[in-house]
């Protein structure tokens, strides 16, 4: 068993490093706010830490899930970020979702200390992370690789490295990417059911088992009838993530004009005050224009 460090305790990282103390793991977590450490340390054990660095003092591999670049940047580096109390030769594991750039530069921070750094974003959403049955898209050294794999399989069900590093945060914006483009299109599709005055529920058992058929279909169909989104992955975070995608298209010279549009089409989710809703909730722009 390992020592380690879990930074960011929000509804992905609190139930993996709960994985984790639950495989026998020592950890000690951080997060921004220090109740929600206390809330974890009193239902999984462990401990808790008062900032990056001193929850990854003695770690052997410290896991980090929190927003965006710039929190990143900030429970990496600095005199209270975790680089500066982890030892040379253990592993930082990023399951954020931030864009390669900052990825890069953070492992060239890391490998100035002889630290290992691994990108590793997942996919599954709340529940993926709940069973331990993310999917996990890593880039990074293969050495790194090879010692981090057996700690992100405690919340895995799947795990690969793609390339070097940066090449996890780019396979998940392709992962994001095709998200948003079936979930519009099971969107338009389920409305255009209820326009016809066709049961939904009927016609996606019918085609859900053919060429039609897909995961956003039979996990989301039944919640997007209903009109309910409380649940879930944030439209603000998928934002979040297709900012990155378009910006990283600028610089790459890929096109992406579905993703540019269903962007857009989650801004008028956010006027219609919907901005922590599931991203299924494409379906109530629908409805909201009649």
């Amino acid at each position: 068993m390992a020592k380690v460090a879990f930074l960011g305790l929000g509804v992905m990282g609190y139930p993996m490093a709960g994985h984790l103390a639950a495989r026998g793991h020592e950890v000690t977590v951080y997060n921004r706010t220090a109740a929600k450490a206390e809330a974890w340390v009193a239902q999984h054990g462990g401990s808790a830490a008062a900032t990056p660095a001193a929850a990854a003092a003695g770690a052997e591999f410290v896991m980090a899930c929190v927003g965006n670049d710039d929190d990143l940047r900030a429970v990496c580096t600095g005199t209270e970020g975790a680089f500066a109390g982890m030892a040379e030769g253990t592993i930082f594991v990023d399951h954020t979702t931030v864009s390669a750039a900052v990825t890069r530069e953070m492992h060239e921070a890391a490998a100035a200390a002889g630290i290992g750094f691994v990108d590793a974003p997942v996919s599954g959403g709340q529940a993926g992370a709940e069973n331990g049955q993310l999917v996990v898209m890593c880039g990074g050294t293969q050495a790194a690789y090879d010692r981090a794999e057996p700690m992100i399989a405690s919340y895995a069900k799947a795990c690969r490295r793609l390339g070097d590093s940066g090449a996890g945060q780019l396979t998940k914006m392709v992962n994001q990417i095709c998200i948003a483009g079936l979930v519009q299109g099971l969107a338009e599709g389920l409305h255009f059911a209820e326009k016809a005055g066709l049961d939904g529920r009927a016609v996606v058992e019918v085609i859900g088992g053919g060429a039609a058929g897909s995961w956003q279909m039979m996990n989301r169909y039944e919640s997007m009838i209903e009109d309910r989104f409380d649940f879930g992955f944030a439209v603000d975070w998928m934002r979040k993530d297709l900012g990155i995608c378009l910006a990283t298209a600028n610089e790459t010279g890929a096109s992406l004009p579905v993703t540019a549009l269903v962007d857009q089409f989650y801004k008028d989710v956010q006027k219609l005050g919907g901005g922590r809703w599931d991203t299924s909730s494409l379906i109530a722009r629908l409805r909201a224009m009649g």
